[in-house]
């Protein structure tokens, strides 16, 4: 008399997981061979993110934002990129009592890409993050 219940549920599965295993795969063709994809993201160094995460910060705490007091664990920041960051806001108010905020702003920018290059990123935490002597 008709179908089974089991063999409709079986092929209710069977519909259900072809549907799925097709809609994760691409339909898009692949890039030609020897052409860049235009969407296709760019390698970040450490760097430029210790660079851009820092600067970022120091210019926050200059400014006094309302999320500038965040410790340097919520900033995301090293132990390392924390002291660069510190030694920047320092420069920076300084700059800022002499020549004013846009250059301060402008020095802290300078200051922590200097200080980042010099130290590869400044990708150094903790302590407990240091290999045993």
């Amino acid at each position: 008399m008709g179908t089974t219940p089991c063999t409709a549920r079986y092929a209710a599965h069977t519909l259900l997981a072809a549907l799925a295993l097709t809609g994760c795969s691409s339909s898009a063709p692949p890039p030609a061979a020897g052409s860049a994809s235009p969407s296709a993201p760019t390698p970040v160094s450490p760097v430029q993110v210790c660079t851009s995460l820092v600067s970022y910060w120091a210019k926050e705490t200059l400014l006094g934002t309302k999320w500038s007091g965040l410790d340097w664990e919520q900033k995301g920041l090293s132990n390392e990129q924390y002291a660069i960051h510190e030694d920047a806001v320092a420069a920076g108010r300084a700059e800022e009592r002499t020549a004013g905020r846009d250059k301060a702003l402008e020095l802290i920018d300078r200051f922590v890409a200097r200080r980042c290059a010099e130290q590869g990123g400044a990708t150094g935490s903790s302590e407990s993050q240091r290999p045993p002597v």
